[in-house]
């Protein structure tokens, strides 16, 4: 009895001696690993995925358009634009550059698409069909320069989208693959928008779908000819290049204007055609560009 009281006293002692002790808090250990700096992340542009809808159902992956499906669909495609023109200009204002480009491509084709589609089927005059076939865009009077519309509440044409953006604003020579011109020998149109994050991806793409197509350009080593789209003469897109393409180190017979070009045309098509370029002796001539619409599917 007497080993039992003496057990409990002990053990009712420890206890009390364990209950007031202050407890001793630790410091946790720090990790020695810095942490990754943080990027700041680009916003997200849903903008365009408005154009999603229209192209992925009315044109084929070859840049060809059912115009009569999509003259069914006008008032969506006049409500689409109508987007464009109430886009807040803050909000645009706030875009990456890849985004602002993506998203004045996307106006001009959408736009162009209107503009066929208003004066679908294309009406022709007797006069006209000597130069021109029946359903070619050059009937329709002031495609470029004429038809006026809204973005963002500003007025624009065509023509002024293109001066202003793609020719002084924007200096990415491979935008001009890009936009639809409407027609048989123009870049094709690709049947998604052009969205700023796979921008590069896009543009690169539509430069070596477009010249590595006989409309874009093709080598005849028989007569020793390269034949280059009349897109690409000095007086249309191809005095552009000069800026960031001319080279005094080869093609050195050429003017500066073709010079360019052809530096620029190095960096899509095949190692042959590149060797052909950069050593051989040849004449450069343009293509006869058909104004056919490029209607299909």
């Amino acid at each position: 009895m007497i080993k039992r009281l003496v057990f409990f006293t002990v053990s009712l002692t420890v206890l009390l001696f364990i209950v007031g002790c202050p407890q001793v808090k630790t410091k946790p250990v720090e990790s020695s690993k810095a942490e990754p700096p943080k990027v700041k992340a680009q916003p997200t542009v849903h903008f365009h995925d408005n154009c999603a809808d229209i192209l992925a159902s009315c044109v084929n992956s070859e840049g060809m358009v059912n115009y009569k499906k999509l003259k069914w669909r006008r008032f969506e495609l006049k409500a689409l634009l109508n987007k464009f023109d109430n886009l807040d200009p803050n909000e645009y204002d706030a875009w990456p550059q890849e985004d602002k480009i993506a998203f004045w491509i996307n106006a001009y084709n959408m736009q162009t698409l209107k503009i066929i589609v208003d004066n679908y089927p294309i009406e022709s005059s007797r006069f006209y069909r000597l130069f021109w076939p029946p359903n070619s865009i050059r009937h329709i009077k002031g495609i470029w320069t004429d038809y006026k519309f809204m973005v963002m509440d500003e007025e624009f044409t065509l023509a002024e989208i293109e001066k202003r953006f793609f020719r002084q604003q924007f200096d990415d020579q491979r935008i001009f693959f890009a936009l639809s011109q409407a027609s048989i020998s123009s870049p094709p149109l690709r049947n998604e928008p052009y969205y700023g994050y796979k921008l590069n991806q896009q543009l690169d793409d539509q430069a070596k779908k477009f010249l590595t197509s006989p409309t874009g350009f093709r080598i005849d080593r028989d007569t020793k000819t390269v034949h280059l789209s009349a897109m690409l003469q000095s007086t249309w897109f191809g005095d552009r290049f000069v800026s960031k393409y001319d080279t005094d180190k080869k093609f050195k017979d050429q003017l500066p204007a073709v010079r360019a070009v052809l530096n620029f045309i190095t960096n899509y098509v095949p190692d042959p055609d590149v060797s052909f370029l950069e050593v051989e002796n040849y004449t450069v001539a343009y293509l006869r560009y058909d104004w056919t619409l490029n209607e299909g599917m």
